[in-house]
């Protein structure tokens, strides 16, 4: 097993957004009507892994109104400590999710812009002091992407946690959009952000983005990664084959200092919602890595973890370690 501090409380650092989605299989405002639920990234991990049996915490501003209590009410009710969230007058971020259906692919449109948490002082951060109590710091780069400031408040956040002796992990969660916004210079500052972890979540894509190489493939990406960032000890990402949009298959690869672990692929049908798969693959391996997991089994349960969100609407993975367990001894590819 990868040696990882596994006690303290896990803290995730991003917004907490709302999400509003088309009923079933329709385009957006087909008929006049949304689905509503609670997501984010970092919300997502720590829903997860609260549901997993870990102590979380999500830091964070939400607008103080009723979209923003409601938001904050949905994170308690799942146990995660809510007691790093302020409340500032703003607006909620949003975005908006029409669903795929055959071969037609989901549509995402963000409305973020000028949220209570993109204008939040969070530079002024008492770093020391709200990490306090806490043995994991999770963040991904969709929160350094919107904008200058929560770019700076991020790397501070991710520093600060590896100078107290936190294990960091970055999931890079590309978003070309957010970036394009502001101009950010996503290379530079997602390196920043990888300098300070010690799990990062990506693949080739994302190290050919931060390293400026070309890469082809994940191993050689994770033996650049490992030698230009010496605090990195492992690299986790999926790869997925998309047959039609309810037809998937997902695989995982766990990249070590010394080497891969591989899973074979996992069909995945009757796809409900995918949204919330990757952050339910991040939980699933810090579940896996704090409880003491040899990485073959942490990375088969990670995958676990991501294939059965696909059946849970909403944001957040709610399956316990016993659902996830149960779906991989059903799966004759992924058993022991």
């Amino acid at each position: 097993m990868s040696a990882l501090r596994s006690d303290g409380a896990v803290v995730c650092f991003g917004e907490v957004l709302l999400r509003l989605s088309s009923p079933g299989a329709e385009l957006l405002l087909q008929s006049p009507q949304l689905n509503i639920c609670v997501g984010g990234a970092e919300a997502n991990v720590a829903v997860s892994l609260a549901t997993l049996g870990h102590d979380t915490g999500v830091l964070s501003t939400l607008p103080d109104n009723a979209l923003g209590h409601a938001a904050h009410n949905e994170l308690r009710r799942y146990g995660v400590d809510t007691s790093r969230i302020a409340f500032t007058p703003g607006r909620m971020g949003l975005y908006f999710l029409s669903p795929g259906a055959g071969g037609r692919a989901a549509e995402v449109i963000y409305d973020r812009a000028g949220s209570a948490f993109a204008v939040a002082q969070h530079t002024r951060t008492d770093w020391p002091g709200v990490l306090r109590g806490a043995g994991w710091f999770h963040v991904s780069g969709v929160t350094a992407a919107l904008g200058p400031t929560i770019a700076e408040a991020t790397i501070a956040a991710a520093t600060e946690a590896r100078k107290l002796g936190l294990t960091v992990s970055f999931d890079c969660n590309y978003r070309a959009k957010l970036w394009q916004a502001w101009n950010g210079d996503a290379p530079s500052i997602l390196s920043q952000l990888l300098a300070q972890s010690d799990l990062v979540f990506g693949n080739e894509r994302d190290m050919t983005l931060i390293l400026g190489a070309s890469f082809t493939d994940a191993r050689t990406a994770a033996q650049s990664a490992f030698a230009a960032f010496p605090n990195l000890k492992l690299m986790a990402g999926t790869s997925r084959t998309q047959h039609s949009v309810n037809r998937h298959a997902l695989s995982a690869a766990l990249h070590t200092r010394n080497g891969v672990i591989e899973t074979p692929p996992v069909d995945v049908t009757g796809i409900v919602d995918r949204i919330g798969a990757g952050d339910a693959f991040a939980a699933g391996l810090i579940h896996a890595l704090r409880t003491n997991f040899e990485d073959a089994a942490a990375i088969r349960f990670a995958l676990g973890a991501a294939c059965i969100k696909h059946t849970i609407p909403g944001d957040f993975s709610l399956a316990s370690a016993a659902d996830i367990e149960a779906f991989l001894a059903a799966d004759l590819s992924v058993r022991r």
